[in-house]
């Protein structure tokens, strides 16, 4: 198989837009987290096999870089502060983020030390992850545009992953639904 970086780049642009519509909707959910709780712990868990093949499509592009594949060396790596700074801020956060979210659903925890390194992984994250969106957003923009090799078979990768993110997220539902009844009945809103 030949390698393929543009088509990489297009499977990591696809990951791209769908964390950026998806992160939308789950920032939404901070409006009113406390009503919201269930839709935020969804979303978030729809969100995992997105991010994990954001994660992957781009440590791809990383590893046959740093191996010396030609096609990938000829492309040349990101800008030096997003490769050394931003990446590994946006890596680092996004494993915190998501780890203390899948940690907090699975032990229908509401407040404690999890609960803080959630929140500020949250907002290291967030500004690191701005700064890697604009800063890609052109490239990204282009990368969808194109028709390269393997569309189909990225179009696929895509949708599977949206059907594995809709597993999750209905798996861990019930975990979701515990979580909101906990955070209700301490604000006394439950009505049972």
């Amino acid at each position: 198989m030949k390698p393929n970086p543009e088509g990489n780049e297009q499977l990591t642009a696809f990951a791209g837009v769908l964390l950026i519509v998806f992160l939308a909707i789950e920032g939404a959910t901070l409006l009113n987290l406390r009503a919201l709780l269930t839709v935020h712990a969804f979303v978030g868990m729809f969100l995992l096999p997105i991010v994990l093949l954001k994660l992957g499509s781009t440590g791809w592009r990383m590893m046959r870089y740093y191996l010396g594949n030609t096609e990938y060396v000829h492309r040349g790596p990101p800008a030096f502060p997003l490769r050394v700074v931003v990446a590994p801020v946006v890596v680092a956060s996004t494993l915190v983020l998501f780890g203390t979210g899948i940690y907090l659903l699975a032990v229908h925890e509401v407040h404690g030390t999890a609960v803080g390194l959630h929140k500020a992984s949250f907002v290291v994250w967030l500004i690191a992850t701005s700064i890697h969106v604009l800063a890609r957003l052109v490239r990204m923009s282009e990368a969808l545009r194109a028709r390269y090799p393997g569309l189909g078979v990225r179009l696929g990768v895509v949708a599977a992953t949206l059907v594995a993110g809709a597993v999750v997220a209905v798996g861990t539902l019930p975990g979701a639904d515990h979580l909101q009844d906990q955070v209700t009945a301490q604000v006394g809103l439950d009505v049972r």
